[in-house]
């Protein structure tokens, strides 16, 4: 899945900085973060806060007002992301590049049926029928491994299940065939049996399209089984990047940066019980 060593990264970012400029001062949400994205599985982890949806929302263009994104480089398959006119940018969001968002409760219209939004999200990229965009919407539901999808085709977002809803946002987010999938959180708010089942959806699809995911979570053992290099961010800075093989590999550990032992050891293990898990100590040079 990997790129090979001849082809150029999906996706280069350097010194990625996102800051907001409030009446009581600056916010550094990200700190100049660095990272390449080939055809695989890049997982990013930290705590709540610790810049990771900015960082994709920032690669979208998503960064809402009084928020301003500089970097030294973003380049999209060689294209520079942010010397691009507005209107040209807005063409490969969604097409080239997708994000798809923590609760689909609060990404799908509540007003239109699940069906027409994925045929909407087709039709806006490419010339194409309602007839064909119904058909290649089908066609995508039962992709990501929805039964009956005449029927779900026609159901609004209140009659949809969560794991169902999540499947409908990957459904509408890959439907133009982008390049670069952003998935934040896309199993946060999910049981264990149905997160299983969108990891499997994400990964088959991931492979079968070469595409580069990056894979937003907070859950440091999902990254590692799922992943296959991670980010570690804290305060809106990469402490670290790592092979996900590595991440809890105690012959690794002497490598691993402080905040990376530390979040695993806050982590509850169940074939050795702890009386009380560790707490994090955290140390201010790590901001420098």
């Amino acid at each position: 899945m990997n790129a090979s060593a001849s082809e150029p990264p999906l996706l280069e970012v350097d010194n990625l900085k996102v800051d907001f400029h409030t009446p009581t001062g600056v916010v550094h949400a990200v700190r100049g973060l660095s990272f390449t994205l080939g055809r695989e599985r890049l997982g990013i982890v930290g705590e709540s806060g610790s810049g990771k949806s900015m960082t994709g929302r920032a690669i979208l263009d998503l960064i809402p007002y009084p928020g301003v994104v500089t970097a030294d480089r973003m380049l999209y398959r060689g294209r520079d992301l942010l010397a691009m006119p507005r209107a040209e940018r807005r063409k490969l969001r969604g097409r080239r590049i997708s994000m798809v968002m923590q609760d689909p409760k609060f990404s799908l219209n509540p007003v239109m049926t699940v069906g027409d939004q994925i045929a909407e999200a087709y039709r806006v990229h490419h010339s194409a029928s309602r007839r064909e965009a119904r058909e290649r919407s089908l066609a995508m539901l039962e992709a990501v491994q929805i039964r009956e999808p005449a029927r779900v085709f026609d159901l609004y977002p209140h009659e949809v299940s969560g794991g169902m809803g999540q499947r409908v946002m990957i459904a509408m987010m890959l439907i133009a065939e982008p390049d670069i999938l952003i998935a934040d959180e896309p199993t946060s708010a999910l049981d264990v049996t149905v997160q299983l089942q969108v990891l499997k959806i994400l990964d088959d699809l991931v492979v079968s399209r070469g595409m580069g995911l990056i894979f937003i979570s907070h859950d440091l053992r999902l990254v590692q089984s799922f992943c296959d290099r991670v980010v570690v961010m804290y305060g809106g800075k990469a402490m670290e990047t790592m092979p996900a093989a590595e991440l809890a590999d105690p012959a690794a550990a002497s490598r691993r940066h402080p905040y990376t032992l530390g979040l695993l050891g806050c982590l509850p293990e169940l074939d050795r019980p702890k009386d009380r898990l560790a707490t994090l100590t955290r140390d201010p040079g790590w901001m420098r």
